[in-house]
This record gives structure tokens, C-alpha cells and sequence, in this order.
């Protein structure tokens, strides 16, 4: 059921972008990239540039479980995180199809584990993502940003993307809550409830995942036996 409702979600998302989706205006959409990459933002409302740059934000917080995650699946996360990069949340759900539910992890963390499993990443972008809300209420121009997300495709999608992100985060909590012995019910639906700023308090909060876990696991089993 899981996986039926990951792929429908895919399929219904694509199906509104291409037939319900507002008309997609591609020289302003164009402008637009070209504007936030070239970092000409004075050219862009900041609530656009910040739900854009939240996106962003929302990518990262999936790298600090999935690229765990991805280690112990028969399929590795990376490639759907660079898809992610290009196509947003339909790059995502994907592999959140295919996946198997795993709460181990073995073997030795590398350099990028052990910056994704760090204080330092959690916390980076906790203040990054405050930043980002305040820059947009305070300066932002609502009214336009409403008026481009009921008109333009690329806006309406990206806000859409964005609340999918904050739906789907809780399929993915559970396995790596458990992964780090961390195994509440409390905090998990704290977590999974409160959108964006919810997984960003569990980045900066969770236990580090142990190295070789399932070895020791095993060991542990062997000596009690």
C-alpha cells in the first residue's frame, strides 16, 4: 500500500503539472533562474527567492537520513539526490517508492555521513531556514507571490513541491529514528506534525548513528547465546 500510494502521488503530481498546472510562462521562468543563479536577487521577490531556496533546504534534510538510508538498500540514494537538484520532489518520490523500510547501518562513515550525521548540518540549516522565513515576511511581496501561484506554472509546482516535501518526511523518519536507538513515539509525531522546522529541530537534536551497528549487533547476539 505504501508503495502503491508513493507511485500514485508521482504519477497524480505529474498528471497535474502537464494537463492542471496554471500555463507555464518559460521566458519568465527563464529570467527567473537566471536572476536567483546569477544571484541577482534585488530582480526577484524574496518570498519567491526564499521558497526557492527552501526547496533547497528541503533537499538537504533528506540527504541527512537518505544518503544512511541508501547505504543498506539495494539501490543507493545518490542518484535520485541529483535528480532531486533538477526535478524537485518527482525526483524524490521515487526512491521512496522503491526502498525497503531498514533501521541498520553498518560499516564506517565517510566524510559526507559524518558531515550529514553532524550537529553542524542541522543546525546550519536551522539558522539558514530562519533567515530565509524572516527575509521573506519581512521584505517579501505576498500579494505578487499569490498572484504568480495561481498564473504560473513554475511557482505553483515549487509551492506544491514544497508541501510534498513536508507530507512525505514522515516515511522516512521512523527507519532512522530507529536506526539511532531512538525509538519514541513522542518524538516522532512532534517531528512529523510540525512542517519544515519539525525535522530541522530532529537534524540538530538526534543521536549520531554508532559505526559498524549490525556488526556489534551481531556480537552482542553471539555473546548472549
Amino acid at each position: 500500500m505504501r508503495r502503491i500510494a508513493l507511485w500514485s502521488l508521482w504519477a497524480g503530481f505529474i498528471i497535474y503539472l502537464v494537463w492542471l498546472a496554471p500555463p507555464l510562462h518559460l521566458e519568465e521562468t527563464i529570467a527567473l533562474l537566471k536572476n536567483i543563479l546569477t544571484l541577482n536577487w534585488t530582480e526577484v521577490n524574496p518570498v519567491i527567492l526564499s521558497l526557492f531556496s527552501l526547496v533547497g533546504i528541503w533537499l538537504f534534510i533528506y540527504c541527512g537520513l537518505l544518503f544512511f538510508d541508501g547505504r543498506m538498500q539495494w539501490i543507493p540514494f545518490w542518484p535520485f539526490a541529483l535528480a532531486t537538484v533538477t526535478s524537485g520532489v518527482l525526483g524524490l518520490l521515487p526512491y521512496l517508492a522503491l526502498r525497503e523500510s531498514n533501521q541498520e547501518f553498518s560499516g564506517q562513515k565517510d566524510s559526507l555521513l559524518q558531515l550529514v550525521d553532524s550537529r553542524f548540518f542541522g543546525i546550519s540549516l536551522s539558522l539558514t531556514t530562519i533567515g530565509l522565513f524572516a527575509y521573506a515576511l519581512i521584505f517579501g511581496d505576498w500579494a505578487g507571490y499569490w498572484q504568480q501561484f495561481l498564473s504560473d506554472r513554475f511557482i505553483n509546482s515549487m509551492s506544491l513541491a514544497f508541501c510534498l516535501f513536508c507530507l512525505l518526511f514522515p516515511t522516512v523518519l521512523r527507519d532512522d529514528m530507529n536506526r539511532r536507538g531512538w525509538n519514541n513515539p513522542t518524538i516522532f509525531w512532534v517531528v512529523a506534525v510540525v512542517p519544515l522546522f519539525g525535522p530541522l529541530t530532529y537534524l540538530c537534536l538526534r543521536p549520531s548513528i554508532r559505526e559498524n551497528s549490525r556488526v556489534a549487533s551481531g556480537a552482542r547476539s553471539t555473546t548472549h547465546s
